[in-house]
């Protein structure tokens, strides 16, 4: 995308919705035409002095790429994300200009519209200044201020003041595929609606009835809707955020998602009790070693893990394994006239993402059963124990566990293990990483190759450009990120019950009613377009939903840190009516090598199988992924990097919703093929061209 024609074409675009105005008659200028003009001369003057700066990271941003072939890095991610935003502008005001005068021109609507963009704008405008600090105090190639604490301490300042209601509302994903804007909606009236009804005690019909009531005008009314979002996610409540992605674990939507993806022969969950095992060291397999169960923080334990298998394999049904079964009966596809497939040379161990604090190999049946078949390979998912009740180390632990355990026991699994490849998304490629720093210092087998999905391989809230995404990402905010981080270390403030199982029907379905409530008015999401503002813009709610600017009184009085920043002459961000509490990540523990693999020395990652990382661009995780590959080349570790288009973090759990979320899937199948020296099927190939 040329930013030049870009600008070009924003500068004509104010011009003529200036000179359109100008032409307005006195009887014809109402008070929405009063916003429009204003609004465009904003977006005007804020246009022309990002056109400079944009300028000056096109000039430099391939210094902070992994190579040639795969731009990508946080200051890439932000100049996508402004003209991503500058062209949605564009698009509108011609719209405006090409039919102000029809009878159908709904004028208080695009108004709104406009506003909401230009203020997004502003904020953009604030994160390229901040992202012009990281640039010229790291050194040239570096994307992370590891050493400057200030710096660090300034982005989370910033973030805790800025206004950021504007992105949930009607920009809502405006930076992602087009086809994903539906869902982020539904995701994000469904999280403000539960907050309504989260900790609240009535009958499910009730929870279902109230819940469609409080979606209904989220719908109607994206301002609210934005400063909700907003309020919930500025001070995140852990037992809030658990509560609401765990409902994904309900039976009835897991029913849901295993009707609509591949149907298996072989799924279900397994409970491996804390046995010692004896393991052959690499170097040697005449010596053994022990490996001991998992004693992280309340001693032995036992370990929840889930098999997938597409076909039924020797040894699935053997009754050494179905006695480890936690579902009664197992659920197995043995039809009498077909024999069991032989063993898969092939094994994949797989640990789910979460931020370490929610879902389990539940919520990642959809793309595991997909795996499995396309793969034709008996797939091991761990459901390692969760913070902030399971702090580090007990994950690493039982995650380790399972890994020792699946080579020991593979023929239960289906598998002669030959190539045995470790897969895992977010948090979960962070495991895979660590597993094997693990596998390596204890001296066993390490696995054959690594895929990783978008991982965390940096737990800190350090400075970088892609962490600056944060601001505006509806899945992944900063005080959400920080407070996943802190939970995993042990220095999360918030008093978390311990999950525990439904204890009745009634339980099982309010937690039900309450999403798919939102669901169903989150996906009608549609309407908007055909609404005009629920209010009038001078109304009270109005008023108290509207961003103000920082005057330099008010700056000190709060403690903002505009001056600190160095905020050009005239400009400053909107800020935020309630300020957000983040807490950075400063315990000693989350700079451990296995918390954090980026800052492991080279002796805990030299040995390493090849690892394949996935990322995206729209992700603010995308540095970890850029600076973790770049550690690992400048060691001569075997590394690559791919970096797909437009999609969130979590893409893999967006499967079948857009093309590109396909294609990223297959690019993660296509890595895992790698270190299976797999063949895709000639049909698969055919389908996908």
């Amino acid at each position: 995308m040329d930013y030049k024609l870009v600008f070009a074409s924003l500068k004509q675009t104010c011009e003529d919705n200036i000179s359109l105005f100008s032409e307005l008659s006195d009887s014809t200028y109402s008070p929405a035409t009063q916003r429009l003009a204003t609004c465009i001369k904003q977006i005007q003057e804020h246009g022309q002095a990002l056109e400079p700066v944009v300028a000056s990271f096109t000039a430099v941003y391939h210094h902070y790429d992994f190579d040639a072939q795969m731009p990508g890095n946080g200051y890439r991610s932000l100049v996508k994300v402004l003209l991503s935003c500058l062209l949605h502008i564009i698009q509108k005001g011609q719209y405006i200009v090409a039919n102000h005068g029809s009878a159908f021109f709904r004028e208080e609507h695009n108004a709104a519209e406009m506003e909401a963009y230009c203020s997004a704008l502003c904020q953009l405008r604030a994160l390229l200044h901040l992202a012009q600090r990281l640039i010229n105090d790291n050194h040239c190639g570096q994307l992370y201020s590891l050493h400057d604490r200030e710096l660090s301490n300034c982005f989370v300042q910033e973030y805790s003041s800025m206004h950021k209601a504007c992105f949930y509302g009607r920009c809502l994903g405006f930076q992602f595929s087009p086809q994903l804007r539906p869902f982020l909606q539904t995701v994000v009236i469904s999280m403000v609606s539960y907050g309504e009804t989260f900790g609240k005690q009535q009958s499910g019909l009730g929870i279902a009835a109230l819940s469609l009531l409080t979606s209904g005008k989220y719908v109607i009314d994206p301002e609210l809707r934005g400063a909700e979002f907003e309020r919930i996610t500025q001070n995140l409540d852990m037992r809030f955020w658990k509560s609401f992605w765990n409902l994904t674990e309900s039976g009835l939507i897991t029913g849901f998602t295993r009707m609509a993806s591949n149907q298996v022969q072989v799924n279900f969950p397994l409970t491996i009790p804390p046995v010692a095992l004896r393991l052959p060291l690499a170097s040697d397999p005449s010596l053994s070693i022990t490996v001991s169960p998992p004693v992280a923080h309340w001693g032995p334990g036992p370990v929840h893990m889930r098999l997938i298998s597409y076909d039924l394999r020797d040894g699935q049904d053997s009754e050494e394994l179905l006695a480890l079964s936690r579902s009664d009966p197992p659920s197995i596809v043995h039809l009498p006239w077909v024999q069991p497939q032989p063993r898969s040379p092939s094994l994949l161990i797989h640990f789910h993402g979460g931020g370490f604090v929610a879902q389990t190999s539940k919520s990642h049946e959809n793309y595991l059963r997909s795996w499995s078949k396309l793969m034709s390979v008996p797939i091991l998912s761990v459901d390692y124990s969760l913070s902030p009740e399971a702090p580090f180390p007990r994950a690493l632990e039982e995650c380790f566990y399972a890994y020792c355990w699946a080579l020991k026991n593979c023929h239960l699994l289906g598998s002669t293990a030959e190539r045995v490849c470790l897969a895992g998304d977010s948090a979960g490629g962070n495991l895979c990483i660590t597993v094997s720093m693990k596998a390596l210092s204890t001296g066993i087998r390490v696995a054959d190759g690594i895929m990783a999905a978008y991982p965390a391989t940096l737990l800190t809230t350090d400075a970088s450009p892609s962490r600056l995404l944060t601001l505006i990402d509806p899945l992944l905010p900063l005080g959400v990120l920080a407070k996943c981080l802190n939970a995993y270390a042990g220095a999360c403030v918030d008093a978390v019950t311990p999950a525990a199982e439904c204890p009745n029907l009634s339980a099982f379905c309010r937690d039900t009613a309450v999403l798919l409530g939102d669901l169903t008015q989150g996906a009608s999401n549609w309407i908007q377009s055909f609404l005009g503002p629920a209010r009038a813009s001078g109304s009270s709610s109005s008023l108290a939903l509207t961003p103000r600017r920082a005057s330099t009184s008010s700056a000190h009085a709060r403690g903002d840190p505009t001056e600190a920043v160095g905020y050009p002459e005239g400009f400053a961000p909107l800020r935020s009516e309630s300020l957000a509490f983040v807490n950075l990540t400063s315990c000693p523990l989350i700079r451990n090598p296995f918390v954090s693999p980026l800052l492991a020395p080279e002796a805990l990652l030299r040995g390493l199988p090849p690892v394949h990382i996935v990322a995206s661009a729209l992700d603010a995780l995308l540095d970890d992924s850029v600076m973790f590959a770049k550690k690992l080349r400048a060691m001569g570790q075997p590394v690559s990097l791919t970096v797909v288009e437009d999609l969130p973090h979590g893409f893999l759990s967006l499967s079948q919703l857009a093309k590109e979320t396909d294609v990223a899937t297959d690019v993660c199948v296509a890595r895992m093929r790698e270190i299976f020296h797999q063949e895709p099927p000639k049909d698969t190939k055919e389908s996908r061209n």
